[in-house]
């Protein structure tokens, strides 16, 4: 009998953000490593990335395209967007990077919700890859941020905030040709409509969604949306769903004391043995094991296609 292929994983690293901060600052020697070492697999992320190379050579997967990275190189990855980053082999290269909390930052900071919504939708319209000196006006508001994150001085997050709101207008400003004005072009890509749709799961995972729906979002048939989907993810689209929502209820079982009944319903499962049998079957045990000793089974996610990094 044949051996049954191993399936390749998606990975969903996510991010939370400090108490009153729309920025999460990775720096330092952390991030001088090769990366992409014994890693086979793309990775998606719940905020905004934005990341510098200060040197190193490798390439990068973004959606479906390869780009050679080295120093001087800024990366713009909106969130749910499928991307990796590989070290050439023996190498070691330096990033840091800033994950940036957009749409609870553009709400605040317009107080339009229509215009908001406008500039969060063209800020994630595509990926960014430049060379620094292409764009020298992005680039120094992102090294200012770094720089500022980095000291901490006092007021720093108020600073810190001002330069962001400057950046992602101009964000928004430079995508306004690839999105806006595109979005008939791009709306058949496939990294535009997956990335739609795992948009919409992390928004609506506590409803009742249906594969008919996410199917219509990308206007095709629910049979080849399937067929789509789980090609490019790697699992199914009710598997995904679940993920999501297992992932969440494990963050709200370690942070609060919400019965599992309610968290249950909050993470869109309609009845407690049905969160208990997907909870079970991503996470080896029961919601209630997983409370009691939450750290001693952190490490399941990961094989589960999903990582979690704690931002503080």
């Amino acid at each position: 009998m044949a051996k049954k292929r191993r399936k390749p994983k998606m990975e969903f690293r996510y991010y939370q953000m400090s108490a009153g901060s729309p920025i999460l600052a990775l720096l330092g020697q952390k991030w001088v490593q090769n990366y992409g070492n014994d890693v086979d697999y793309l990775h998606f992320h719940n905020y905004l990335e934005i990341g510098y190379c200060y040197g190193g050579d490798g390439f990068m997967v973004l959606g479906e395209e390869e780009k050679r990275f080295y120093g001087g190189i800024v990366t713009v990855i909106p969130p749910n967007y499928p991307h990796t980053t590989n070290s050439d082999i023996g190498t070691v290269s330096k990033w840091e990077y800033l994950f940036i909390d957009v749409e609870g930052f553009m709400k605040k900071f317009l107080d339009n919700p229509v215009k908001a919504e406008k500039v969060i939708q063209r800020i994630y319209s595509r990926a960014l890859f430049f060379e620094e000196k292409e764009n020298l006006s992005i680039s120094k508001k992102i090294h200012k941020i770094l720089d500022i994150m980095r000291d901490g001085e006092e007021f720093f997050l108020e600073e810190a905030k001002g330069v962001l709101a400057a950046l992602l207008v101009e964000i928004a400003r430079l995508n306004r040709d690839s999105g806006e004005d595109k979005v008939a072009e791009n709306a058949g890509k496939l990294t535009n409509m997956i990335t739609s749709v795992l948009d919409y799961v992390s928004y609506h995972y506590m409803e009742d969604i249906k594969v008919e729906d996410l199917a219509n979002i990308c206007h095709i048939s629910e049979t080849h949306f399937r067929r789509v989907f789980t090609s490019y993810m790697k699992m199914s689209p009710l598997e995904y769903i679940n993920t999501v929502r297992v992932y969440t209820a494990c963050e709200l079982l370690e942070t609060t004391d919400d019965p599992v009944a309610d968290i249950a319903h909050k993470c869109g499962f309609t009845t407690n043995s049905t969160f208990n049998r997907n909870f079970k079957q991503l996470m080896g045990v029961t919601p209630l094991e997983w409370r009691k000793r939450p750290e001693s089974y952190e490490q399941q996610l990961l094989r589960f296609d999903i990582h979690s990094e704690k931002g503080w």
